[in-house]
Formats: C-alpha cells, sequence, structure tokens
C-alpha cells in the first residue's frame, strides 16, 4: 500500500477526480502488463508499485496481464519468473490474464472494423509501409489497397486467419490518417502474419495482434479503470483512445508516467538477454544483473526496492536516480532488522599481562541500536582474547 505520507502526484490526483465526478462509478482497476520475454528488472519495480499500491490505496484491483502476442520470443519460463518476482515484492494479482485469452474477441473486433470501413487488408512490405508513413514534417501516402471493398477485405483477412499467406505478405491495417501529425495514426497495422508456435495457443493461430491494437481492447475486456504507462506510449495514446471510442466499448483512461533509470545501470532488456544468451553471466538472476532476481540474491529485501520506487516519485519527464539512493534505502532496512553478530576470522591470541588470570567480566551488548526488541547479549572479557590478526601491527604507523 502506498503509505498515507507519500506526496500525491498527478497519476493519483487524476484517480482522485476521477472517484469524486464518479467516472468509473467509484472504481478502480488496474494492471501491471508485461511481455514475457525476458525477467523483471529494477525498472519493473516502479510500474509494479503503481499499478497495485494505488488500486490498493482506493480499495480497487489489480490485475497481472501477460501481453504475449509475440510468440517467438515469449516462453513459460519468463511468465512462472515474472510471477514469482511479483509475489517477492510483496503483491499478489486479483486476475490472471494473457492477451492471447482475448484472441478470438480481438479477431471479431478486428472484422467489425472491417465492416465499418475502418480497416483494411494490405499487401505493401514492411519496407513500404514505412516509406508510405512519411515523416514528421511530410504527411504520408495512402497504400494502393486502402480502397478495397469490404467484401474483399473480410475474404482476405479470413484466408490470413486460414494460414493462406506466408509470413509478412500481409498486414491488416487501421484507416485512419495518412496526414495526422502523429506517425501513430497513419494507418498503423494491426495483424501480422506470423507462423510461429505460441507458448500456450500453439499453432491455433498463425496471425497476431500488434500492441497498439491487443493492448487497449484488452485493457476493456478487463474493466480496467486506469491503464498506466511509461512516457514512450503518451503519443500511442489517441491511438488507444480510436480503437475504443471506433469499438464502442469500454474506454479505460490511460496514464503515463517517466521510466525508472538509474546511473550505471543497463535496463534493455534486449541487452541483458544478450548477456545471459552469450554467457557473460550466469543467467537472469546472476548476482550482478539488474533483474529483480538478481536483486534478490544480491541480498536486496522487497521493502527496499519499495521504499526506494516511493523515494523517486512520479513525474513527467524522464530523468536518472542515483544508484547510491537504492543503496541508502536497502542500508535503511538491513540496518533495522539485522542482528549484529561479533566474530573473530582470523584470531590472534593476545594475553594481557596485568590483569588477573582467574578474573573475568562480561560487557553487554546491543544486539540491534534500531530494534529494543532484539535483545542483548554478553561479550566476556578476561586475561586471554582473540583478536583479528588485521588489527595488530608491532610497529604501527606513525
Amino acid at each position: 500500500m502506498i503509505p498515507a505520507t507519500t506526496p500525491s502526484n498527478f497519476v493519483r490526483d487524476t484517480i482522485v477526480d476521477d472517484l469524486k465526478t464518479n467516472r468509473y462509478s467509484g472504481h478502480v482497476q488496474t494492471r501491471f502488463p508485461p511481455e514475457p520475454n525476458g525477467y523483471l528488472h529494477i525498472g519493473h519495480a516502479k510500474a509494479i508499485y503503481l499499478d497495485f499500491g494505488l488500486a490498493d490505496e482506493f480499495g480497487g484491483k489489480t490485475n497481472l496481464r501477460f501481453d504475449d502476442t509475440n510468440p517467438e520470443k515469449e516462453e513459460q519460463e519468463y511468465v512462472d519468473a515474472i510471477k514469482a518476482d511479483v509475489r517477492w515484492l510483496g503483491y499478489d494479482w486479483d486476475g490472471l490474464y494473457y492477451a492471447s485469452d482475448y484472441f478470438g474477441q480481438l479477431y471479431e473486433w478486428a472484422v467489425q472494423l472491417i465492416k465499418d470501413g475502418k480497416a483494411f487488408v494490405c499487401d505493401l512490405s514492411a519496407e513500404e509501409i514505412r516509406r508510405y508513413r512519411g515523416t514528421l514534417t511530410e504527411p504520408g501516402k495512402e497504400s494502393p489497397y486502402r480502397n478495397r471493398s469490404v467484401a474483399e477485405n473480410l475474404d482476405l483477412f479470413a484466408r490470413m486467419k486460414a494460414g493462406d499467406f506466408r509470413d509478412g505478405a500481409r498486414t491488416l491495417r487501421a484507416k485512419i490518417d495518412m496526414a495526422s501529425p502523429n506517425l501513430n495514426m497513419r494507418d498503423p497495422v494491426m495483424y501480422r502474419i506470423l507462423h510461429a508456435t505460441h507458448h500456450r495457443t500453439g499453432d491455433d493461430w498463425c496471425i497476431y495482434p500488434m500492441y497498439d491494437y491487443a493492448h487497449g481492447q484488452s485493457d476493456s475486456i478487463e474493466k480496467v479503470t486506469h491503464s498506466m504507462c511509461t512516457l514512450e506510449f503518451e503519443d500511442h495514446r489517441p491511438l488507444y483512445d480510436w480503437f475504443c471510442e471506433n469499438l464502442g466499448i469500454h474506454h479505460p483512461r490511460q496514464l503515463e508516467f517517466d521510466r525508472l533509470n538509474i546511473t550505471y545501470t543497463l535496463l534493455s532488456k534486449r541487452k541483458l538477454l544478450t548477456l545471459v544468451q552469450n554467457g557473460m553471466v550466469r543467467g537472469w538472476d546472476d548476482p550482478r544483473m539488474p533483474t529483480l532476481s538478481g536483486f534478490r540474491r544480491r541480498g536486496y529485501t522487497p521493502e527496499a526496492i519499495r521504499a526506494f520506487c516511493a523515494s523517486v516519485g512520479v513525474s513527467k519527464t524522464n530523468g536518472i536516480i542515483e544508484l547510491g539512493l537504492l543503496e541508502h534505502h536497502l542500508r535503511e532496512d538491513l540496518n533495522k532488522r539485522s542482528l549484529r553478530a561479533m566474530a573473530v576470522l582470523k584470531p590472534l591470541k593476545v594475553v594481557i599481562d596485568n590483569y588477573p588470570e582467574e578474573q573475568s567480566e562480561e560487557m553487554e551488548a546491543v544486539n540491534n541500536p534500531e530494534d529494543a526488541s532484539a535483545g542483548t547479549r554478553k561479550v566476556p572479557f578476561s586475561r586471554v582474547l582473540y583478536i583479528e590478526q588485521d588489527d595488530f601491527r608491532e610497529y604501527p604507523p606513525k
């Protein structure tokens, strides 16, 4: 739960305003939607903290939904690791879903858009689509296949689903505006052909929805109220809204916040995967990795990571957080919970000549200065003591 002392931010303020205006009937439903193409890293901790923490604060619910629309890169191993990491951080989901649960509904909605004249099957290659899209200063050019009849589009899309075409031969695209100043609105691709085995649906499908098409509709199916994303999705929000509005379905509110970037820390899943595949580290949970499982093996606590996420706040500007702040919260947490112990690892016997041979005494030491309930321990003192060899110098430095 987000502490009551946590300063408010624009995401939290938006939820508060929506509750006041009864925008979603006084309900808060969030989701954490990772793609199962790698292990979660420390950057994901902020999103988890917001998605679960804000819902918890306002008595809402959070779903864990796997965005499994890219079968070539996704594995069950990653699904299991993500579940374990979310639970380790101290959270549990109210609903467990997969984008693949909705493949049938997403297909039916695509057919609806075709019938409404708002989607078409395009024969342009990926490179040709890029060329036709235009630039930030020049409008795009319409596909020569944009004005196919509804009947032809329905037939071709059904044949795409049936596996009649090779990978990349055709796509289904939304028919929006090739002159839009937002490149994401220039007839974006909704479906591509990909003959690949999916880790859950097997070979049932050979067409897969693109993220921009699947994401908003998955949110809608789950009745998500506040869909929180990082800032790179801000330009995608008009497309998110367009699909919901043109399908006439439940319309969540997308909110974008800054990514968590940390000094000296690599947070690209693609590059982290390269380290694993090339054997430069001993797996995703190598203590040198910035993954949550790596931090866990390094000795970090979930409490420290949650406190760190609370301290960095939420903004609309990407920045870089000092690694020292994360280490500070770990020291703070371990200082409160760790018992103190004393040991001599490399003993050197010391005899105090002027201390009585038969005499001994005990001193009382506190087990944890930060926790009175940890109690105390007795430390003996006598004529014969053992000290660390490194602490002794026959000829000390001047």
